[in-house]
């Protein structure tokens, strides 16, 4: 416990350290020195924990990805006028690009979870054709994303499979294609965690009498549920942020919002940035960006928490 004390402790240290030399440079007009400073507080950090020359190397080479990651969030985080978020914050357009924006990419990840690992679950055991499959599951990853939307409109709009769908503008039409980017993170998820499963657990279960539904229900699927479930936030993570596909099928999107009762019109949210950047300034569409980036962050951290085990997280 008392170890543990001092290593909260000395994170707290870091991070006040951090904030204040952050705070410095943005007073002072000069973000480069907390990046650099950031790069050699890292090395010196590695100095005192006795990490050796190869550990001081790896400090000062991860901390320029983290200059790369965490100083443009910072910046960002820091230029924004909390006048503007505030108004953005009471706009109801805002409200419902929200709503949307929570909304689809759900129920794209529940139907790539609900369909994607059970074909997870055969790609782990294997089959005959499984690598094609596999090859076919992992195309979206490399294919560029407004060409998806095109595929998507081909394959389920007029003409397509399913000609009876509603596809440009609809609900359907974004979630089929926040589908298509996403899927492979849900069904890649749940594989690998099926692959890293003991085969001698499923072996006992089916020599005591279950079958392999039972197999798969009863000892296959819980243990491998924080894989799954870690999927499943990969998916609802990428699908949150997909432009390119949904720009293509559905630009703005018509569907019921229930704080209003009635059918409205928006757009998924890196669409609403677009357009507002588009429409008014860099400072507004920062606004509504730097909302979505805290609904995201502290969605991601309560999912996170919520599947907390032993300390560790998924």
């Amino acid at each position: 416990m008392a170890l543990t004390r001092d290593r909260v402790a000395v994170v707290l240290a870091v991070l006040t350290v951090q904030v204040i030399a952050l705070t410095l440079a943005l007073a002072a007009g000069r973000p480069t020195a907390y990046a650099l400073f950031l790069i050699f507080s890292a090395a010196a950090l590695a100095v005192a924990a006795d990490g050796g020359l190869a550990g001081v190397a790896a400090a000062a080479l991860g901390a320029v990805l983290l200059v790369a990651l965490a100083v443009p969030l910072l910046l960002f985080a820091a230029g924004q006028d909390p006048d503007l978020v505030a108004a953005k914050l009471t706009d109801p357009a805002v409200h419902r690009m929200l709503y949307l924006s929570i909304y689809a990419p759900l129920l794209a990840t529940l139907f790539a979870l609900v369909t994607g690992v059970p074909l997870a679950y055969l790609l782990a055991r294997g089959f005959p054709g499984s690598t094609v499959v596999q090859s076919l599951v992992d195309l979206p990853l490399v294919v560029p994303h407004s060409v998806a939307g095109i595929v998507v409109l081909f394959g389920f709009g007029e003409g397509g499979a399913f000609p009876q769908l509603s596809i440009l503008g609809t609900v359907v039409g974004a979630v089929l294609a926040l589908t298509f980017v996403s899927a492979p993170f849900a069904v890649n998820g749940a594989r690998e965690a099926f692959e890293s499963l003991d085969p001698a657990l499923q072996h006992a279960a089916r020599v005591h009498g279950a079958g392999p539904l039972g197999t798969f229900g009863r000892v296959s699927l819980p243990l491998a549920g924080r894989g799954i479930l870690t999927g499943g936030i990969l998916t609802w993570a990428r699908a949150v942020s997909e432009f390119g596909a949904v720009a293509i099928v559905a630009y703005t999107i018509r569907f019921f919002y229930p704080p209003a009762g009635e059918v409205v019109r928006s757009a998924h949210a890196p669409v609403f940035i677009y357009q507002s950047y588009l429409s008014g300034s860099l400072a507004e569409s920062g606004a509504v960006s730097f909302i979505l980036l805290c609904v995201s962050v502290a969605l991601f951290l309560l999912i996170r928490t919520a599947t907390r085990d032993g300390g560790r997280l998924v």
